[in-house]
């Protein structure tokens, strides 16, 4: 490291990094699959340039100020993967007027609404409900689809592009083929609806995107583009659930020691739950589970060593539980070096990032509205 560390900072292996995009860049060419990847958990114009650099041309996004952030960093196909917010229509018709701007339709009645208030086409998507169960149209609701595409082709502002579904029920899996199951239902119901309605649309299109799904399958057949975001930094949620290994997690949260309590084999460091976000996994013993501690090694970190971890989160303070050995390895002043639960959340409460070359990467929410 070429910076000092004195307060909780969000670490980036960039070569980790670079590797995990390439790999996922590599398995779309395979599939002959377009690759828009998911940028809601890196949020930053600079690991952007690194899918560019890999030949990817379109992007997802959770927000509109998200896709203004990018289309103002060279991104020009940008799709906007929640349900579409009417009461952002400006926004939507600035972006719509310079890039190519990609909606989500869940209900039938935001259509009229965006005939009457564009002023530029957008290209639209149906989202569809295979199976988690947070929103879309069932796969099954015809009468919902049926309507929706009727008012859609009937506009001269709304462009059908085709069906996109989210596995997010994947992440809540610890088997390969429980994942594989819920892959090939979702692939089934979308190409059931393909089937449908392909006479009236024939080059409409089947977009997925989860990253357990996109990182456990080596295959994808049946879709046209893939959406995964978490895999570009992975995290120890998407370890769990066998989507990668230790030595693929690219980041990492470097937080102060501030107290020791031998009493009790605890370490308090300066990192809480407005560091690294509540997340948790549960562990074989009832405990949550936190964070993994690792050690910074000469090429980035080790895996997580064993007898350590981050047991309990409050809003600035972490508990470390140790064994007598690891507690003994540390002092009040050390730096100590913990995987995140949910990279994404992380990201995102710490707003930048600092690589192991010492440069700082900037993140969307740290930065002002000005700069938008």
């Amino acid at each position: 490291m070429t910076m000092k560390i004195t307060v909780p900072t969000l670490l980036l292996d960039k070569e980790k990094c670079q590797r995990n995009i390439r790999m996922m860049v590599n398995k779309a060419k395979r599939n002959n699959l377009r690759l828009r990847p998911h940028f809601k958990t890196h949020q930053s114009a600079q690991v952007g340039e690194w899918f560019m650099q890999e030949g990817v041309e379109a992007i997802t996004v959770s927000s509109l100020r998200m896709a203004r952030y990018f289309a103002n960093h060279g991104w020009s196909d940008i799709m906007v993967a929640i349900p579409v917010n009417v009461l952002e229509l400006e926004t939507i018709n600035e972006l719509a007027g310079r890039i190519r701007l990609h909606l989500i339709v869940v209900n039938e009645e935001v259509l009229p609404l965006l005939q009457e208030g564009l002023y530029h086409k957008v290209a639209v998507w149906l989202k569809i409900d295979t199976g988690y169960h947070r929103t879309g149209i069932p796969a099954t609701n015809y009468n919902a689809i049926e309507s929706a595409l009727q008012t859609i082709a009937a506009s001269d502002k709304l462009e059908f592009q085709g069906f996109m579904a989210h596995d997010g029920h994947t992440y809540k899996q610890t088997d390969a083929e429980a994942i594989h199951a819920i892959h090939k239902t979702t692939v089934e119901l979308l190409n059931q609806l393909r089937e449908r309605y392909k006479g009236q649309f024939p080059d409409l299109q089947l977009s997925i995107g989860d990253t357990p799904s996109c990182s456990i399958l080596q295959t994808i057949v049946g879709v046209d583009e893939i959406r995964p975001g978490n895999f570009v930094f992975y995290d120890l949620t998407q370890q769990h659930i066998g989507s990668n290994n230790y030595n693929q997690i690219a980041i990492c949260m470097a937080c102060p020691v501030i107290a020791k309590h031998p009493e009790r084999n605890e370490l308090i460091i300066h990192g809480g739950s407005v560091h690294f976000s509540k997340d948790v996994l549960p562990e074989a013993d009832g405990c949550s589970l936190f964070g993994r501690v690792v050690e910074l090694t000469e090429n980035g970190w080790s895996e997580p060593v064993e007898g350590i971890n981050l047991v309990s989160l409050s809003q600035e303070h972490g508990i470390v539980k140790a064994t007598d050995e690891q507690f003994a390895n540390y002092t009040v002043g050390d730096i100590m070096y913990i995987l995140p639960i949910h990279s994404c959340l992380t990201a995102d409460s710490m707003k930048s990032y600092l690589t192991l070359d010492g440069e700082r990467l900037e993140h969307l929410s740290g930065l002002p509205e000005s700069f938008l």
